[in-house]
């Protein structure tokens, strides 16, 4: 289904009945990147391929991609669907999105689970050194076209474990990558990088929303944020995958979704 949010042309699904449940996912995914959650019985299942992304619009103005109105699309979208409270859901550059919505409105979010994410950068000489990164990435995609930059990107030490998937399995991921616009992810490290975005480091304690981080006891730099994050939240928990990476919900899908179940279930 395609909807309008603040003049951007988005595409999302809604299946199952019960407690709505967002998913927002990473830099080169889209909707389908979650089709390995099976927790429809249970809620109501929400995806959204976000601005860049998918089937999603992918303007030529890179302001259009900032975090702010990703939040602000994010916003709309949730009225659109007359939900007042969401339990939301980030993997990666999605849970970036994710928490600066709870940040910027907790009063509709009822639980929110973050995957392999980040508040942004401490400083602002981390934040400009990763501005430049990105913007050499996206320089990159744009000179190279979309296949060199997956060939780079699904190499990088990040995703190392993902080699461990079946073959069909990496050649789905591979398909999806291929089907965005370079100019939408181009856009997408300029607007919403880790750089560009704001840092919620110094106000995590703010946030009172049941909070489960979720990371991979191989992704060693992710894992070590998530512990560092949950000395900062008033209510948060952490929850460790043992012999997986960053991507838990393809690495380890049983245990992703009887996680993701027993939290939302949690009184």
């Amino acid at each position: 289904m395609n909807i309008e949010l603040n003049g951007v042309h988005y595409f999302y699904e809604v299946k199952g009945t019960g407690e709505p449940l967002l998913l927002l996912h990473g830099f080169t995914g889209d909707s389908s990147s979650w089709k390995n959650v099976n927790l429809d019985n249970h809620y109501k299942i929400i995806t959204i391929d976000l601005i860049g992304h998918g089937q999603t619009e992918s303007p030529q103005d890179v302001n259009r991609y900032k975090m702010e109105q990703a939040v602000n699309d994010i916003v709309s979208f949730i009225q659109f669907l007359n939900i007042d409270k969401v339990n939301l859901l980030g993997y990666s550059m999605g849970g970036r999105l994710a928490l600066s919505f709870a940040m910027l409105h907790p009063n509709r979010v009822k639980r929110l689970i973050l995957e392999s994410s980040s508040p942004g950068l401490k400083t602002k000489e981390e934040r400009l050194a990763r501005m430049e990164q990105d913007e050499r990435l996206a320089q990159r995609i744009e000179l190279e076209g979309i296949e060199s930059f997956v060939r780079y990107w699904e190499n990088i030490p990040l995703f190392a474990t993902q080699r461990l998937l079946s073959k069909e399995a990496r050649e789905a991921i591979r398909k999806q990558r291929l089907n965005n616009s370079p100019i939408g992810l181009a856009n997408s490290l300029r607007g919403m990088g880790t750089g560009s975005q704001p840092s919620w480091w110094k106000q995590l304690y703010k946030l009172s929303t049941p909070t489960l981080l979720l990371c991979g006891e191989l992704d060693r730099k992710f894992h070590r944020i998530a512990l560092e994050m949950d000395t900062f939240l008033p209510e948060s928990h952490v929850s460790v995958f043992p012999k997986v990476g960053h991507t838990l919900h393809l690495e380890n899908v049983s245990k992703f979704n009887e996680t993701i179940h027993h939290f939302l279930q949690m009184s």
